[in-house]
């Protein structure tokens, strides 16, 4: 259940008979033809598929992350990594307050990386939390069965094209387009990337079959669900 579908006295009535939460984490930055919002649309969506059957509390998706190296790509908006372990800080901070002991991130995003360094510092400063950090798409499960439909895929390509990510009336090239050097691009200033990416796709189709979709969208929301329900010490 969403947190912005409650209000604060059935949130109070929650918490007399469980304490997990999760805090979906996401970004607004390019992604060739899909939604600017992909990572945010992904990260909050699989956490109320994973969350809903166990009557678990699903926060807002904080939709800002750590993307300087699309700056040059209009839309893509970054924070400066202080300023986004900050805020996150400030997020656990208030949950611990309110009296949520163990949280589930689900972060959708690579660039959002740093913040599990914060979740172990926070913890240690926290002994009685526990905070469980989720990179959904390259988890063990999900990423076997991305590599088991298609080994090429990358940032911006089949792999985060889903109905649900998806613009209307845009038409999606349907050539596979060589992997990018990710080394490379390691190296490149924000402009020097958008020219060597051109579309922002890093390599790989623009589009796979629905089915071969959901089947691996079905596989990341059992994953993320097995880390709600399994021991959290």
């Amino acid at each position: 259940m969403r947190v912005g579908e409650m209000n604060w006295m059935m949130v109070e009535e929650y918490l007399t008979r469980d304490d997990r939460a999760v805090l979906p984490l996401g970004s607004t930055e390019q992604h060739a033809y899909l939604s600017l919002s992909v990572d945010s649309i992904l990260a909050e969506r699989l956490a109320v598929e994973a969350a809903e059957p166990l009557g678990i509390p699903v926060f807002p998706v904080l939709a800002y992350g750590m993307t300087p190296y699309f700056r040059a790509f209009p839309g893509t908006i970054t924070l400066r990594i202080e300023t986004y372990l900050s805020l996150l800080r400030d997020i656990l901070d208030a949950m611990a307050e309110q009296g949520f002991k163990r949280i589930l991130i689900v972060n959708g995003h690579g660039g959002n990386t740093p913040a599990q360094g914060l979740v172990g510092e926070w913890m240690a400063d926290h002994p009685s939390m526990r905070v469980k950090f989720h990179n959904w798409w390259n988890a063990p499960k999900v990423w076997a069965q991305v590599e088991a439909t298609d080994p090429v895929a990358s940032h911006a390509s089949w792999m985060e094209n889903f109905p649900w990510t998806r613009l209307e009336n845009v038409d999606m090239p349907r050539e596979q387009k060589p992997i990018s050097d990710l080394q490379k691009l390691r190296r490149l200033d924000p402009k020097s990337l958008r020219q060597y990416v051109k579309d922002g796709n890093y390599g790989g189709f623009y589009q796979r079959d629905d089915r071969e979709m959901i089947k691996i969208w079905h596989i990341g929301v059992e994953e993320t669900r097995a880390l709600l329900m399994e021991a959290w010490d």
